[in-house]
């Protein structure tokens, strides 16, 4: 069994987290990754309705009825992310309210944006909730412990969806906040979709292991059919990284993603945020609910990581989660043995 500060600080089995996924919906595959020891972590989801609050208190209210195990949620604290605030506020409220939330909701993930606002709230709101951000370069894992918050999830440029224009890999970016920040819980993120990886990530010092790609490709997660069968097939090369909604994002290559543009300058996607209001924002995501409700993977966006490489079939949630962790513990108890 391998215990981590983040198995025994969320009170989970196993050191896998399933990464958020917003725009799409990851509710049932929140449900499954927890219930297999793991830990679930729910999208901000903005595809199908335009109430994200209420829609976000359905999920979680979902997610306590489909399991006892604890569990995460995402808030993206973007520019053109308008909702965010009152989002952050509405979670402290309903753990406040139901108990059952409150225990099980144990783990606050912000993304796409500051962590400073949310590090302020939740702290006097949800002080019993572990707060951590997504940062993709160590100036930025600066500025997250500044904000105040509980730990990161160090992603690397190699994770699908949106990425940072700093170009970080996983390797080097986990190797930095290890020893850089050797008290502070580490999530490691980008790159990882296998026991092998797992062990990496572990052995470089990170206390859990988060994956997106590979939990696509599992058969509990929500994802259209045909989203899902491009993945085993596909190469490490078949990624691209193009324009996104928060500044770039690595896509599928398909029809839509070698149309779509390459990836702009930061201070020419800062202009076209600033532009943006909610309601653009959503008729933008018409190009990943196509692919999301549809099955269009020609016309759509298709996020997944360089991981694609490594996945060669779909698997259950459970095996994802312990196999992959009782592989990684071989693997390094066979490593430690080689030391005299």
């Amino acid at each position: 069994m391998i215990k981590t500060r983040i198995t025994e600080m969320l009170g989970i089995k196993y050191p896998i987290i399933s990464a958020p996924m917003g725009p799409f919906y990851t509710t049932e595959l929140t449900i499954a990754t927890s219930e297999a020891g793991g830990l679930g972590t729910l999208s901000h989801a903005t595809l199908l309705k335009k109430n994200s609050i209420k829609d976000m208190k359905e999920q979680i209210e979902h997610v306590i009825e489909g399991t006892d195990k604890p569990f995460g949620v995402n808030v993206r604290t973007a520019r053109v992310q308008t909702d965010h605030k009152i989002l952050l506020r509405k979670i402290a409220e309903w753990r406040k309210k139901n108990p059952k939330i409150r225990e099980q909701l144990v783990y606050g993930l912000t993304s796409a944006g500051g962590s400073r606002i949310a590090s302020k709230l939740w702290k006097k709101s949800a002080p019993d909730m572990y707060h951590f951000h997504v940062a993709p370069a160590l100036w930025l894992v600066d500025k997250v412990y500044d904000s105040g918050c509980d730990g990161v999830v160090a992603t690397g440029t190699e994770g699908g969806g949106h990425q940072s224009y700093e170009g970080i890999s996983t390797l080097v970016l986990v190797a930095q906040c290890a020893q850089k920040y050797p008290d502070k819980p580490l999530i490691a993120c980008g790159g990882f979709a296998t026991p092998e990886g797992v062990a990496s990530g572990l052995a470089m010092g990170a206390d859990a292991i988060a994956m997106g790609t590979r939990f696509i490709a599992s058969n509990q997660s929500e994802f259209h059919p045909n989203y899902k069968a491009l993945i085993p097939p596909a190469t490490a090369r078949d990624t691209i990284l193009t324009t996104g909604g928060f500044g770039p994002i690595r896509l599928l290559k398909n029809k839509y993603c070698l149309e779509h543009g390459e990836v702009v300058s930061k201070e020419e996607k800062i202009v076209q945020e600033s532009a943006y209001d909610l309601d653009g924002f959503l008729e933008d995501l018409h190009k990943y609910m196509i692919v999301y409700t549809d099955g269009d993977v020609v016309n759509g966006a298709i996020p997944v990581g360089q991981t694609v490489g490594l996945i060669d079939s779909l698997m259950d949630v459970d095996d994802i989660v312990t196999t992959f962790t009782k592989e990684a513990e071989k693997k390094l108890k066979n490593l430690v043995s080689k030391i005299s």
